[in-house]
């Protein structure tokens, strides 16, 4: 087993080395929507969280290089859509700056006006109500509003730089280590 510890947070780290390492926690993949102004607007995000189930809400971390964050944590609201197993595309196109993003994606509006994105496995529609500093990223806290999910769609499941889906294994797998 590799490891890398250091006595403070604040000691030199390999960001590449600490990236792999970090890569080996499973993520699903979201893409954050919002309507500024009459223009929906999206990106990528995998730093998506439950905080809370009372008050019910979420948090997310988007890159303080975000072109789109800037613009999405002005509006009203905004929703966070869990991808599907089959939208690696949508992952793809919305984690690049810039672009006609939204060009021949279907969405229809969340009862405030988000974009729900066609497809998904999930989505939560919420209000920012903080934002904390975390280094290179934000932590935006989102305060639920609604939400719903499809209960037969698997999630896009992001792992070690690599798109994947949910393998289910049975309980013999598990206690025989297969």
């Amino acid at each position: 087993m590799s490891t890398q510890s250091g006595s403070s947070t604040q000691s030199a780290v390999n960001t590449r080395a600490l990236r792999d390492v970090l890569g080996h926690f499973c993520s699903g993949v979201t893409v954050v929507t919002a309507m500024v102004g009459d223009e929906p607007a999206g990106f990528t995000c995998q730093s998506f969280s439950a905080l809370s189930l009372d008050p019910p809400q979420v948090l997310l971390c988007p890159s303080r290089r975000s072109t789109s964050w800037p613009a999405i944590r002005t509006a009203e609201t905004f929703c966070i859509n869990v991808l599907s197993s089959g939208q690696r595309d949508l992952s793809d196109r919305f984690a690049k700056s810039g672009g006609p993003k939204f060009a021949g994606v279907q969405w229809r509006p969340a009862e405030r006006g988000a974009p729900i994105l066609e497809g998904v496995a999930a989505w939560f529609e919420v209000a920012l109500t903080a934002e904390h500093d975390g280094g290179d990223h934000l932590i935006a806290v989102g305060g639920l509003l609604d939400f719903g999910s499809d209960p037969v769609t698997e999630p896009l499941v992001f792992h070690r730089s690599r798109y994947g889906g949910v393998v289910e294994l049975s309980l013999g797998s598990i206690e025989s280590g297969t």
